[in-house]
C-alpha cells in the first residue's frame, strides 16, 4: 500500500476524523504526524495551559494508534521542511489534514497545499472541527453575519450534519525505523507542574471526550437551560477543551445528543445546540475579520476613551485579589484548573472592560495564557461582545452589576466559598459585597482586600461616560 502523511492539527482523535479516514478509503497506509510549530501561529501561538494540556493529548492520541498497530509521529517545526523531509522519508504520494481557520495559519496551508502540489503529490484538506464552513454562510446580500440570530436561522435551515464514522480497530503498520522526536523532547509539560490540579478535573484525549459527553447527557443536560448559568452547580458540559484540541466532532454530538432526546430534555438539548451555534458564529466572524484579534469590529471604538492600565490593578485582577468575591472566584477557579464558569467569564470580563475600563485585549491576552479551552474564535468574540466593541455586541449599557450577578447565580455564595475559602466563614450574604461590613470583614476574613479596586458605581458611571462619547 502506498504511504499517506496525515498531518494532525487541532483535529486529535480518530473517529469521525476526515483527513484519517479519506487516507483509508483512497488505500493508503496513513503516517499519522504532529508537527509543532507555535511560531507559525503569529502573535496567538499556543499559552501555557494550552500547551499542558497539547502535551497529554498528544500522548493519548499516540496510545490509541499504538493499541491500533500505529503511532504518531512528532517533528519539530517549521511545518514546510518537516512535512517535506516526511516525504522524501517516506516516498509518500499524498497528505491529508483537516483545516484550521486562523488569521496565522491559514495563508501558511494554502502555501504549503500549493507547493506540495506543483511536487505532484496529491494533497487534500478537509472539514474536521465545524459544522458548517466559515464561508458556507452568508446574508441575502451576500455578505457575513454580524448578528448571531439571523446567522443561526440560516444555518438551522442548511443544517446537514455529517453520519458519524468509528475509525477501524487496526490500522497499517509503517515502517518502525522512521525517526521522530519524543513527546517529552517538545517541553510542552510544565516543568515546574503548576498544572498539577488540572488533570483532577480534565482527562485530554478522545477517551476523555467521549466520557465528558455521555456525563453531560447522562446529568447536566437535564435543566442545562437555567443551570448553565449557576458556577455553584454542575450544569455544563465541560466539553469546550475536548472541542477545542477536536478531541471530539460536533456533530458526533450533536448525533449522540439527538439519541438521548426525549420530550423531557428537548429544550435543554436545543439550548445546547445553540450554543455550539455560537462557537459557529465565532468562527464565521474570526473567518471573515481576522483583524478582530487585536481590533475592535465596530470601528466606533478606534478611539474609545480606555483607562491607563495600572499594572497592580491589572495583577491584582489576573490573581483574584479584585475584592469582589465572584470575580476573584472565578479568576481562582481558573488559575487552578484552567477553565472558569461561562457565566463567570462574563461578569470578570465586564468587571475589567467596563468597572476598570481596561481594552479587552488585556483580558483576551490572560486568558489565552491560562484556559485549557484557549480557543482564538470563541476568545476574540467573548472579549468583543462583552466589551460592547464586536459583533452582536452587549449595549455599552449593560455593565454587570457583580453584587446582583452573585445573588442570582450563586444564591447561596457556595461557588465563592470554595474558590475564595478566606469567605468561607462569612455569613452568606456577606460574601457578595464584604467591603459593606468592615468590621465583620476584620475579624473573621482579615486577609481579604478591604474594598473593591474601584467603587462598583464609580466604575460604571466613568464607564457609561466613557461610552457615550463614542455615540450610541
Amino acid at each position: 500500500m502506498p504511504n499517506a502523511l496525515v498531518w494532525f492539527r487541532h483535529d486529535l482523535r480518530l473517529d469521525d476524523n476526515p483527513a484519517l479516514r479519506a487516507a483509508l478509503d483512497q488505500g493508503f497506509t496513513p503516517i499519522p504526524v504532529y508537527v509543532h510549530a507555535p511560531q507559525e501561529e503569529g502573535e496567538w501561538s499556543p499559552g501555557a495551559a494550552s500547551l499542558a494540556w497539547l502535551h497529554r493529548s498528544l500522548a493519548a492520541l499516540d496510545a490509541d494508534l499504538r493499541a491500533r498497530g500505529s503511532r504518531l509521529l512528532l517533528r519539530e517545526g517549521p511545518s514546510a521542511p518537516a512535512l517535506q523531509a516526511l516525504v522524501e522519508q517516506t516516498g509518500a504520494l499524498a497528505v491529508f489534514w483537516n483545516r484550521k481557520y486562523e488569521p496565522a495559519t491559514q495563508p501558511r496551508d494554502a502555501s504549503l497545499k500549493k507547493g506540495l502540489r506543483e511536487q505532484g503529490l496529491q494533497v487534500e484538506s478537509f472539514n474536521g472541527c465545524l459544522l458548517f464552513e466559515p464561508w458556507d454562510l452568508a446574508t441575502q446580500q451576500g455578505g457575513p453575519y454580524k448578528v448571531f440570530t439571523p446567522f443561526w436561522r440560516s444555518a438551522l435551515a442548511q443544517w446537514r450534519a455529517p453520519a458519524t464514522w468509528d475509525a477501524p480497530g487496526a490500522l497499517p503498520a509503517f515502517k518502525d525505523a522512521l525517526p521522530g522526536e519524543s513527546l517529552d523532547a517538545g517541553r510542552l509539560a510544565p516543568a515546574l507542574g503548576w498544572d498539577a490540579g488540572f488533570w483532577k478535573v480534565w482527562t485530554p484525549g478522545e477517551v476523555g471526550a467521549r466520557e465528558a459527553l455521555e456525563v453531560f447527557i447522562d446529568g447536566a443536560l437535564n435543566g442545562y437551560r437555567t443551570d448553565r448559568d449557576r458556577p455553584d452547580r454542575t450544569g455544563t458540559s465541560r466539553l469546550s477543551p475536548h472541542l477545542h484540541f477536536g478531541e471530539i466532532a460536533p456533530w458526533r454530538i450533536t448525533a449522540e445528543l439527538e439519541r438521548a432526546r426525549t420530550a423531557a430534555n428537548s429544550a435543554d438539548m436545543d439550548g445546547y445546540i445553540r450554543e455550539l451555534g455560537w462557537r459557529e458564529f465565532a468562527y464565521h466572524l474570526l473567518h471573515h475579520f481576522p483583524q478582530t484579534t487585536t481590533q475592535n469590529l465596530n470601528p466606533r471604538f478606534a478611539h474609545f476613551d480606555w483607562a491607563k492600565v495600572d499594572p497592580k490593578a491589572l495583577e491584582a485582577w489576573q490573581q483574584g485579589r479584585t475584592g469582589v468575591p465572584i470575580v476573584d472566584a472565578g479568576l481562582r477557579e481558573l488559575w487552578a484548573t484552567g477553565y472558569m464558569h461561562n457565566r463567570v467569564r462574563m461578569i470578570v470580563a465586564s468587571y475589567l472592560t467596563k468597572h476598570l475600563r481596561y481594552h479587552w485585549l488585556q483580558g483576551a491576552r490572560w486568558f489565552w495564557d491560562t484556559l485549557v479551552d484557549a480557543d482564538l474564535a470563541n476568545n476574540t468574540l467573548g472579549w468583543q461582545w462583552t466589551a460592547g466593541t464586536g459583533a452582536d455586541a452587549a449595549p455599552y449599557f449593560r455593565v454587570f452589576n457583580p453584587v446582583t450577578q452573585a445573588e442570582k447565580f450563586d444564591p447561596k455564595g457556595t461557588y465563592i466559598a470554595h474558590w475564595v475559602p478566606e469567605l468561607a466563614a462569612v455569613p452568606v450574604p456577606l460574601r457578595f459585597a464584604p467591603w459593606e461590613k468592615p468590621d465583620v470583614m476584620s475579624r473573621i476574613a482579615p486577609d481579604y482586600p478591604r474594598r473593591p479596586l474601584v467603587d462598583l458605581a464609580e466604575g460604571r458611571e466613568g464607564a457609561l461616560a466613557a461610552y457615550r462619547k463614542t455615540g450610541d
